[in-house]
């Protein structure tokens, strides 16, 4: 179970993550100078983040992304089921989720060595969903097809995502994305 304290702790740690790579470069940073900043120690650091890059890259939602592709109508498509679920999934999102999205978006796309890390961040959302769908009853192929279809979308949208205007956010070039996967006269 997930309590508040741990939620707290693992925000401390983003924090000082993200001031450290803004400010000295990812890099040059390391984990005990995040653990330090954060005020934790290096093994609490690490039983919320399993690498210094699964700071920028991870996060707690995939749960819910699946759910929210698992409450789509099964009559629909994997594709269509996976697109809506992620659409639904953006009213989720914060302000300040948002904030620290950016944040975490814009290291990354500083860093090409960052991107691997990106695969696998993607790859477990990506296996959430299809174990969705596949105990719906979806074929595992098709639900692999579906979902990463939606998930590149989703991707190239968030990396485009850190040199938008401020104004752009995160759901407004998710939706774009997703939109282009819709069927002919569905809803964007």
């Amino acid at each position: 179970m997930v309590t508040l304290r741990t939620l707290r702790t693992r925000a401390r740690i983003l924090d000082a993550a993200l001031d450290l790579f803004e400010r000295q470069g990812y890099d040059a940073t390391t984990v005990n100078q995040i653990a330090d900043t954060a005020g934790v120690t290096s093994m609490t650091f690490f039983r919320h983040f399993a690498t210094k890059d699964a700071v920028l890259v991870t996060d707690p939602y995939d749960p819910l992304i699946a759910e929210a592709v698992g409450a789509q109508p099964t009559a629909l498509s994997p594709l269509e089921r996976t697109r809506r679920g992620l659409l639904a999934a953006l009213g989720d999102i914060t302000p300040t989720e948002d904030a620290t999205a950016r944040r975490r978006v814009a290291l990354v796309a500083q860093y090409p060595s960052l991107r691997a890390a990106v695969s696998v961040g993607t790859g477990a959302t990506q296996d959430a969903i299809v174990e969705r769908l596949v105990a719906d009853g979806v074929d595992p192929l098709d639900a692999a097809i579906a979902v990463s279809a939606c998930l590149a979308a989703t991707t190239a949208a968030l990396l485009a995502w850190g040199s938008a205007p401020v104004d752009v956010t995160l759901a407004d070039l998710v939706r774009r994305a997703l939109a282009l996967l819709a069927p002919a006269g569905a809803t964007p």
